[in-house]
């Protein structure tokens, strides 16, 4: 999946589990930047977040370099974060369900008090924030993401299956205004990430989410990746900050994308990103700045996602708010980006939307299933031939 189960930690923790991430700009309030935090996959009735950890939106004001294409936005140094943190769930007047309030912080300070699964809308001057269960607006056939990484061929169906039906989650939304918030930057131009950091003495960052498939698929292990072949990079990779990866690993992540990408760009049977003379990929600058891109002066979009990377890249302007909506098709969209380079016909899963679509209203996300899957939880092999063999044996997939 995007990012579900995509680390030993967050398997054995799946409160701090980050699913997915979304941005973009309200469709139905004008002025006011959405921000959106899965976590808990599979989460059924009654899961609860955690109260030893922080759920954090990190928001950097970003400029597009001059001069041309290029594959990485400057990062200012500016921070407008959203920090969430919950309190211990409390069991009131013999009540059969726990109760868990939490505190959200926002970038100027100001404090969101709320009341996890509460239908009415917390706000303070600003800001609106929900969090509670929901069903997962992930729309994806894995078996056929599975299967055309590890045969590397597309190998999907007209008609997909959406692996994530029946899926509930745990979600944070938090609708910020734009003039009150973020006003103090000139520009309009944001990348967002998001984190769960373990709360305590010494702060530690526990999982961390920018783009879409990054961990488990670009940094999975594909098998050709000959200087780091065994080595797991997905917990090295969670403890970095997506907007200044430290020195320590920078050299093995490189190398994992330089020749991940590589090969997915192999998959329809032609080149569209031609190496560059030492090796590089010409997309590996840019998603080792894990984060994704939204300008909060343009409207919503339904379907844009990566469109400001894509115009960084052509050395054009951009033509909407990036970002990713809850109704986006992102995983088409990064398929088609990083396997044609647009230099064809869109590929597609076969799934397009989520079993029930996301609304344009507060707080965006449907409703949790009346009856929700009971699915398990298993950390996603890093390998992807290990994957198929998964989907193998549980007969998701044939031999």
């Amino acid at each position: 999946m995007t990012d579900h189960n995509s680390s030993p930690l967050a398997v054995a923790e799946p409160a701090i589990d980050i699913g997915d991430v979304y941005v973009f700009p309200s469709p139905s309030r004008p002025g006011q930047l959405v921000l959106v935090m899965t976590v808990f996959p599979n989460a059924l009735p009654g899961a609860l977040f955690s109260d030893a950890a922080s759920y954090r939106f990190l928001v950097r004001p970003l400029t597009i370099p001059a001069g041309g294409p290029g594959s990485r936005f400057e990062v200012g140094a500016d921070e407008y974060d959203v920090t969430c943190t919950f309190a211990a769930p409390v069991t009131t007047n013999g009540a059969e369900t726990s109760v868990q309030e939490g505190t959200c912080t926002l970038p100027n300070g100001a404090t969101v008090p709320f009341r996890v699964d509460d239908e009415e809308i917390a706000e303070a001057p600003g800001a609106r924030v929900f969090a509670g269960l929901r069903m997962d607006p992930l729309f994806i056939d894995g078996t056929g993401y599975t299967k055309t990484l590890a045969n590397r061929r597309l190998d999907f169906q007209a008609d997909g299956t959406n692996t994530a039906t029946g899926w509930d989650i745990l979600s944070i939304v938090v609708e910020l205004d734009v003039a009150t918030m973020l006003g103090r930057t000139p520009g309009t131009l944001f990348g967002v990430a998001a984190e769960t950091v373990a709360d305590g003495k010494f702060p530690t960052r526990l999982e961390r989410f920018g783009r879409v498939f990054v961990k488990n698929q670009l940094l999975a292990e594909l098998g050709v990746d000959t200087v780091n072949r065994d080595l797991d990079l997905r917990e090295l990779w969670n403890q970095e900050d997506p907007f200044q990866l430290a020195p320590n690993y920078l050299g093995a992540y490189r190398a994992r994308l330089n020749a991940n990408l590589a090969v997915m760009d192999g998959i329809d049977g032609k080149t569209d990103w031609p190496l560059q003379p030492d090796g590089t990929h010409p997309l590996t600058e840019l998603y080792l700045g894990d984060y994704q891109v939204v300008d909060v002066a343009e409207p919503y979009a339904e379907d844009s996602y990566l469109e400001i990377e894509q115009a960084l890249l052509q050395g054009r302007a951009h033509a909407t708010c990036g970002g990713r909506s809850l109704n986006d098709d992102a995983g088409d969209a990064n398929l088609t980006f990083v396997i044609t380079g647009g230099n064809g016909p869109r590929i597609s899963d076969g799934v397009d939307q989520a079993t029930v679509r996301a609304s344009d209203r507060f707080p965006y996300l449907a409703p949790p299933n009346p009856s929700p899957a009971l699915a398990g939880r298993i950390l996603a092999p890093s390998k992807v031939a290990d994957q198929l063999a998964f989907l193998q044996e549980a007969g998701l997939a044939s031999r």
